[in-house]
């Protein structure tokens, strides 16, 4: 399923309500498949971007100001049927089982109506298995780990089998052997359950191991400064992030970020 995002600009009421802020400046894209990561300093506008992609709108704010976003042709005025978005704060529901988080979605009407009960339960049991908590459905979120948690989020959202994913930052709070743990689950079940996954980062190293596309904007108000396809295989090895071409692409996003307004702040992560 196709996201197709033209000259969309977005503005908001500055804070101090003295003229307006624009966040994002005349974006262009078309996302058709694979991994793509929207990748830029903190602040750039990119949580704005994926809200756009998944028709969130802000109250009382024209959202965009100007452009459109159309998912599959359409404009993408509001939620969409066929959009799930993961966000870094998990949001599972303490008071329900590790099963019934995963299982939640099939509480509202849409998909209550649309998934036979027994499709519901063999769905549930096939992620719990996907993401390695088929031992702990009848765990609270308390008893799990962070990451433990984020499979949790994971296994929610492509319960649905959702056309695209949007993930915003889904892995940023976790430490670093969690979070190399998390990225090698998703490229696994991409693989398994194919869908159009737009991802949120401001680590280059994250960037290059999951993306079949980097797209890179500038610091607000933001466009669209480099948009970067990488064909190696994944799952992509350490030798090959210390190769010349991993350094070279690295090299090219820092270089491209610094040379847009530099001091303007927001920052960007390289992992190591």
């Amino acid at each position: 399923m196709k996201i197709e995002v033209n000259q969309a600009v977005q503005e908001y009421p500055a804070p101090n309500g003295d003229g307006i802020n624009r966040v994002l400046d005349g974006i262009d894209l078309t996302l058709d498949g694979g991994i793509n990561m929207l990748l830029g300093p903190s602040g750039c506008g990119k949580s704005t971007l994926l809200k756009l992609m998944g028709g969130v709108r802000p109250l009382g704010v024209v959202s965009p100001t100007s452009g459109e976003v159309l998912i599959d042709g359409k404009p993408a005025t509001g939620s969409h049927d066929d959009v799930v978005m993961v966000f870094q704060r998990y949001l599972n529901r303490p008071d329900l089982t590790v099963r019934e988080n995963v299982a939640f979605p099939f509480r509202f009407k849409l998909w209550r109506d649309k998934v036979p009960v027994a499709e519901r339960n063999e769905r549930v049991d096939e992620m719990l298995e996907a993401v390695g908590l088929a031992d702990k459905g009848s765990h609270r979120p308390s008893q799990l780990s962070g990451g433990q948690n984020q499979r949790v989020a994971l296994a929610r959202a492509l319960v649905l089998r959702p056309k695209i994913l949007l993930a915003d930052e889904p892995f940023g709070a976790l430490d670093a052997q969690i979070r190399a743990e998390m990225q090698q689950l998703l490229i696994d079940l991409i693989d398994k359950y194919p869908t159009n996954v737009v991802f949120v980062t401001h680590d280059i190293t994250e960037a290059l191991l999951l993306g079949d596309r980097v797209i890179v904007l500038s610091t607000p108000p933001a466009n669209v400064a480099d948009d970067i396809a990488i064909a190696e295989p994944r799952p992509r090895s350490e030798n090959w992030l210390r190769s010349t071409e991993a350094t070279r692409l690295s090299d090219r996003i820092i270089d491209l970020l610094r040379g847009h307004g530099p001091g303007t702040g927001g920052q960007v992560r390289v992992t190591v």
